[in-house]
């Protein structure tokens, strides 16, 4: 049976834009002072379970569940709206590339998501690289007027873990009027990364990748060519989680694992594969560590590769054969 969620409330949203910043919306017509308050007060982007659990059925908040449709169906947070991954993302051939506007549109108002919803997005948290996933729907909810976001931490493993409860039934939502327009400011292009790159005043480029990408050791299938962004610098994202774990790092940690990678205040732009594991890099930079002037390339090495556009740690044509063939002989 279909569970009836109320409207979220709409409001009229005022959105301004400078440089690195992202746009911030307010209202507090037709409310009353308390009500202004919690619509405005700023959510903390990362949630423990506790957390969510007392945000749970308050008006103007929608849990999305990212996690594929089987998994969602066999149990989620109670009133979660699934909206899978892949909804998120690009073709086959560049994972990384943005979905259409009109496509996360009709998305995002069949999920009752408007400007002013609190959206506390959960992800399967079955290992750190996961996170990413929750990271880049984070980032691309706000590049798309999105204020008022959360990840819960560790996902629906720790939700679990602690204790949460879970349902089947899928909610009925009632849709919203939400239209999704890409802040253009907040999204890093190949051509102005490139231009860029030539001119020899590139803001710091953080590989989020495993070393062994970095080094031109191996790469991703849909990538044309090892290798990575001339003048980058590497900084996998695994960093940011205890070994084996799932969770992030206190935010103290985090912060210190920022500062030395030389990202706590200059202007960087975070990129991997696919703008996944990027994701996660620009999560903890700008959003726990407060780096504004972080930017995530979302289309990443698979595009830059597949152009004629300089590359550092690229092997020899036949030392690239030979990683060629061994990597068709490890699947």
């Amino acid at each position: 049976m279909l569970k009836k969620l109320a409207p979220l409330p709409l409001t009229i949203a005022l959105a301004a834009s400078l440089g690195f910043a992202t746009p911030a919306f307010a209202s507090t017509t037709g409310q009353s002072p308390a009500a202004a308050v919690a619509t405005t007060a700023a959510p903390a982007p990362l949630l423990q379970p506790a957390e969510l659990k007392t945000l749970l059925g308050q008006p103007g908040v929608r849990v999305l569940d990212i996690r594929a449709d089987k998994d969602y169906a066999a149990g989620h947070v109670p009133g979660a709206v699934n909206t899978p991954y892949g909804k998120y993302r690009g073709p086959k051939e560049n994972p990384g590339q943005l979905p259409a506007e009109a496509a996360l549109t009709q998305l995002l108002q069949a999920a009752g998501v408007d400007r002013d919803t609190h959206v506390v997005v959960v992800h399967a948290g079955s290992d750190h690289t996961d996170f990413g996933a929750a990271a880049r729907v984070y980032w691309t909810l706000k590049v798309g007027g999105l204020t008022r976001l959360s990840i819960l931490d560790g996902g629906s493993k720790a939700w679990q873990a602690a204790g949460g409860a879970l349902e089947t039934a899928a909610p009925q939502v009632a849709p919203s009027q939400f239209s999704y327009r890409y802040d253009q400011e907040q999204v890093v292009t190949s051509e102005e990364l490139a231009a860029a790159v030539k001119a020899g005043n590139a803001p710091l480029l953080v590989d989020a990748r495993p070393p062994k990408f970095f080094a031109g050791e191996t790469r991703t299938d849909a990538a044309a060519r090892y290798g990575t962004l001339p003048g980058a610098k590497s900084f996998d994202n695994a960093q940011f989680f205890p070994q084996g774990g799932t969770t992030l790092k206190p935010a103290s940690e985090l912060k210190a694992l920022v500062a030395q990678s030389g990202a706590a205040a200059a202007p960087a732009v975070s990129f991997c594969n696919t703008g996944h594991w990027a994701a996660t890099n620009w999560f903890v930079m700008s959003e726990i560590a407060g780096n504004k002037a972080v930017k995530l390339y979302p289309s990443s090495v698979v595009e830059w590769s597949q152009s004629e556009l300089p590359m550092d740690n690229q092997p020899s044509r036949l030392s690239a054969l030979v990683q060629d063939a061994k990597r068709a002989l490890d699947k």
